[in-house]
């Protein structure tokens, strides 16, 4: 049988973009729950890399159940808070801390005292706050907004990121200090289409869910149905093969879900990239230094030219042309720039590409039990 991961409260939760199950079919996940069962025995401070929808959250629930922590597990999504109440709820307050602080509160580090604490998009959190962060690593302890005395902790981090943090830090948006304190133990999450082991019996998983809520018995998958869903490249994850095998099954005729009931697009992507890849007469890509010359050279042009605000009309082309290429998918976009979602979705408002943000995904969840240890480092 295989391993499946799974939230506490499943059919509770709300839609979002989070994977809410993970199975292990696949030799390559296979090795990766290995490695995580291993690193989950340890002390270590654990940072997991991977895209949204890969299943992070579930990666790090599983590391604090086989950690043996006596203690709640605690998530919070860095890129749903302002920089100021962020600071007030990782760190805690005394009342009149600041205006509205009625009265002391403890902070999700607090929170998670005796347990696990897990920080997803890391990424997001400014400068400022990732010195604060390292400095609760560092010490093991907290001190309030408005305090003086530091609170001791027993809480062991897990943090998550979509974003490549070597390139944050070569701009000067992440510590390296951090990063290197984080990554005591680091797990890198493939993206489904790389575990593609996995696709057919997470499908299988998700249509016993959604068969139940739909009153509908014995779905299958027709032949045709399997290699589409193969095929596909999958770039929303598990999240966005959880909504296709829903819909699927909403509009399936006879319990038998056919490949035209799976609303996919851009099925045949990955078949022509490689037909592409084997023409002989395609033309060789550019290079990187030859692409930074032509950019280099357009730059000098309209210097020349005296072209007014071009830094801000630069900016505005990078991202109006890569939300485009990327068929206006903030997570794809995000990923492709290298930044993290809510950077891209900053850029997107400024230059009225959306209307307004996504909503966050989660605030701070009180979790499963486990058994105590010290704040890694």
């Amino acid at each position: 049988m295989d391993n499946l991961l799974t939230f506490p409260d499943q059919s509770g939760m709300t839609l979002s973009i989070r994977a809410k199950a993970l199975l292990f079919h696949d030799p390559r996940s296979s090795e990766l729950l290995q490695q995580v069962e291993r690193i989950a025995r340890s002390d270590a401070t654990t940072l997991i890399v991977g895209e949204t929808g890969t299943g992070k959250e579930l990666i790090a629930r599983h590391i604090h159940n086989q950690s043996g922590r006596r203690g709640p597990f605690v998530a919070v999504n860095c890129g749903a808070f302002s920089e100021t109440l962020i600071d007030a709820e990782l760190f805690g307050h005394e009342a009149g801390a600041f205006t509205g602080a009625t009265q002391a509160r403890s902070g999700w580090f607090e929170a998670a005292n005796g347990g696990t604490l897990f920080l997803d998009e890391i990424g997001d959190l400014s400068l400022a706050l990732q010195v604060k962060l390292l400095r609760v690593l560092q010490e093991r302890q907290v001190v309030r907004l408005g305090a003086r005395q530091p609170i001791p902790l027993n809480v062991r981090l897990v943090a998550a990121t979509n974003v490549d943090l070597h390139k944050a830090i070569a701009a000067d948006r992440f510590r390296s200090d951090l990063y290197y304190r984080l990554g005591v133990a680091t797990v890198h999450l493939p993206p489904l289409c790389e575990r593609t082991g996995d696709i057919l019996p997470l499908a299988r998983h998700f249509i016993d869910v959604y068969s139940g809520k739909l009153k509908l018995e014995d779905v299958t998958l027709s032949s045709d149905a399997k290699v589409a869903l193969l095929s596909y490249e999958w770039p929303g994850n598990i999240r966005e093969l959880e909504n296709v095998i829903h819909f699927a099954l909403i509009v399936c005729r006879d319990n038998q879900i056919q490949a035209e009931d799976l609303k996919l697009t851009g099925i045949s992507h990955r078949h022509h990239t490689h037909l592409a890849r084997q023409a002989p007469s395609a033309p060789p890509p550019p290079s990187a230094d030859s692409l930074q010359q032509q950019l280099s050279a357009l730059v000098n042009s309209m210097i020349d030219s005296d072209q007014p605000d071009l830094f801000d009309r630069f900016e505005e082309a990078v991202v109006r042309t890569a939300f485009d290429s990327c068929h206006r998918n903030q997570v794809q976009t995000a990923r492709v720039l290298g930044i993290s979602r809510n950077i891209l979705r900053t850029h997107l408002k400024r230059f009225g590409l959306i209307g307004f943000d996504a909503v966050g995904e989660l605030g701070a969840v009180p979790g499963s039990a486990g058994h105590g240890e010290l704040l890694q480092h």
